[in-house]
């Protein structure tokens, strides 16, 4: 549509009708593009009454294809594919796990009693193999087994660190002396900059937004 050259009568009709229409009908009116009127409004400070906007949705709520409708499945509706079994194509069905495959067939797959160091720098053994468990709950780390063989379960809201100085990833080595039972609140305070004195607290901030401008500039 050719660019529309808004006239001053053409601005005073949209104002008498922009709370009363839509955009699109106001443009049928004065004979110009709905992104015209848009703009104009815009140009004009103009804006929908609250209880246009709320009319409209009810209107548009009860339309039969409102929100998909028209395309929902009826009740007694027969699908197309009713019945017909799904057979994979290309190399897909090579690639399937088998029924009754078992764990250890994985090429991934490493038997109990395994290890491995966690990001984090944990050492942990592998204690089941069931595949109903998470993959993640496999494994624990060993520091909690060495607590739990001396003393049992790991009450609740506590956790099993090591003691300062004692943390280690040699097997052998996690022994009960090195260990400490803690509340999760004590952990997070000894792991939080709170601990330290506020003079070393500004010091540390400092350090890090100087490395965090560093990082920009580089």
């Amino acid at each position: 549509m050719k660019r529309h050259i808004w006239t001053p009568a053409d601005r005073a009709q949209l104002r008498r009708i922009y709370s009363i229409y839509s955009a699109a009908e106001c443009a049928e009116i004065i004979g110009c593009s709905e992104r015209a009127v848009y703009n104009q409004a815009k140009v004009l400070d103009l804006r929908k009454p609250r209880d246009w906007i709320a009319e409209r949705a009810r209107e548009r709520s009860s339309r039969p294809d409102h929100g998909g409708r028209e395309h929902q499945f009826r009740p007694g509706h027969a699908t197309w594919n009713r019945g017909i079994s799904f057979v994979p194509g290309g190399r897909s069905a090579e690639t399937q796990f088998k029924p009754g495959r078992r764990p250890e067939d994985a090429r991934n797959y490493v038997p109990i009693g395994s290890l491995r160091v966690t990001r984090d720098g944990l050492l942990e053994r592998k204690v089941t193999g069931d595949q109903s468990v998470y993959p993640a709950r496999r494994w624990v780390a060993v520091h909690r087994l060495v607590w739990q063989e001396v003393h049992g379960e790991v009450p609740q809201g506590h956790i099993v660190v090591f003691k300062a100085g004692m943390h280690t990833t040699d097997c052998n080595a996690i022994t009960i002396d090195r260990l400490e039972l803690v509340t999760r609140a004590e952990n997070m305070r000894r792991n939080s900059i709170h601990r330290y004195p506020d003079e070393l607290k500004s010091a540390m901030k400092l350090l890090k937004r100087a490395e965090r401008a560093l990082e920009n500039r580089t």
